[in-house]
């Protein structure tokens, strides 16, 4: 994937996170931790996954979200889902 493509997910990531959570754009970084940072809770990251999943039309298993911490962490996520 090229980092122009990464960057195109990283933004779409933003603003999900954003609009779901009401959060400062300036604040989402690509090591910005979503639960110590950004302070989201599990409930938070489940509407996340199912925003997601609508979003590239994949299935998430929750094992492979439970490993995802940071912004960049999810945007390496959903370029795995678009991959497959």
């Amino acid at each position: 994937m090229t980092e122009a493509n990464r960057n195109q997910v990283f933004d779409q990531v933003k603003n999900v996170l954003v609009e779901l959570f009401e959060l400062d754009a300036d604040d989402i970084q690509p090591q910005t931790n979503l639960y110590t940072e950004l302070d989201l809770d599990s409930i938070d990251a489940v509407d996340l996954v199912v925003h997601l999943q609508n979003m590239t039309g994949q299935k998430i298993k929750p094992e492979e979200f439970k490993a995802v911490r940071t912004v960049d962490d999810v945007v390496d996520a959903v370029i795995e889902l678009v991959k497959e």
